[in-house]
């Protein structure tokens, strides 16, 4: 039986994790700031200590992308001082640390799928806070990190991409969605359910980075235009360049992942986007 700490349980994966547990016959610590405090060297040990923990899975992540480009004290605090304190209290109790980072490890200036060995290159100040908190469990705990990169993720829970749309497309009658950024949106509830298929197989393993999305490649524009044609929304969506919507923070143009690694040394299949999409609205209530 292991005992599993899940951190930021609150979010989208750690949520989605939280309903996916009854399914396993492991020992789940839902935990998030009120209950653990993952900054403090000495809670996070005393915590593992009084409750046998054998794998933290870290959901717990400074996502705001933009505001990181102001606030970069706390999306430090959280991407990697947090993380760097995770890695220590794993390295010292032996405890296998599964950490979720950001295909905004990279530049997106690429045209092919990146695999988890292309050279990483953040953009932004949430890309890189991702990517410091990598280097932080691989410099102190190599023998027990396992990193995940994930891209455009929505779930059920929490605030996102497709509840957005949702909103917006029965408020409007048009919109305008940027279609020079590609990639693949990922299902949390996929996700969570691959990072808990995979622990078994991971207790002897050493340093290993993955990369995890759904399958497919789409645009901003698609993945909108998908979602009002499943939701049987009217709302027009109208293609946009990058430009035409500036943010505080440069977006990869190109970020779709490599996943053959992932899916050899573990043998599994991850769904099409389509699918992902169509069990998040049945579940939200807004497949028609």
């Amino acid at each position: 039986m292991l005992n599993i700490l899940v951190t930021g349980s609150n979010g989208q994966v750690g949520s989605e994790i939280r309903e996916l547990s009854k399914d396993y016959s492991y020992t789940f610590f839902f935990t998030d700031r009120t209950n653990i405090d993952i900054t403090s060297k000495d809670d996070i040990k005393s915590f593992c200590e009084k409750n046998s923990i054998n794998v933290i899975i870290n959901c717990a992540a400074y996502t705001a992308v933009d505001r990181a480009e102001t606030d970069i004290e706390n999306a430090d605090l959280v991407n990697r001082k947090a993380v760097k304190k995770l890695a220590i209290i794993s390295e010292e109790l032996d405890i296998k640390l599964i950490h979720i980072s950001t295909d905004y490890v990279f530049d997106g200036k690429s045209f092919k799928p990146y695999y988890e060995e292309y050279q990483t290159n953040p953009q932004g100040i949430y890309g890189k806070s991702k990517l410091d908190g990598e280097n932080e469990m691989i410099n102190i705990n190599p023998k027990n990190s396992i990193i995940i990169r994930t891209s455009w993720v929505y779930s059920y829970y929490g605030n996102n991409f497709v509840k957005t749309m949702l909103r917006l497309g029965k408020e409007k009658e048009s919109l305008g969605v940027i279609f020079d950024q590609v990639g693949t949106p990922t299902y949390a509830k996929d996700l969570a359910k691959t990072i808990l298929d995979i622990i078994p197989k991971i207790q002897n393993s050493k340093l290993s980075i993955y990369n995890y999305s759904n399958e497919g490649a789409i645009s901003w524009y698609d993945f909108a235009k998908e979602i009002m044609k499943m939701a049987k929304l009217n709302c027009k969506i109208n293609p946009i360049e990058t430009f035409q919507y500036p943010t505080p923070a440069k977006r990869p143009h190109f970020s779709l992942l490599n996943k053959a690694k992932i899916k050899k040394e573990f043998n599994i299949e991850i769904p099409y986007w389509k699918d992902g999409l169509d069990d998040c609205l049945k579940r939200l209530g807004e497949r028609k």
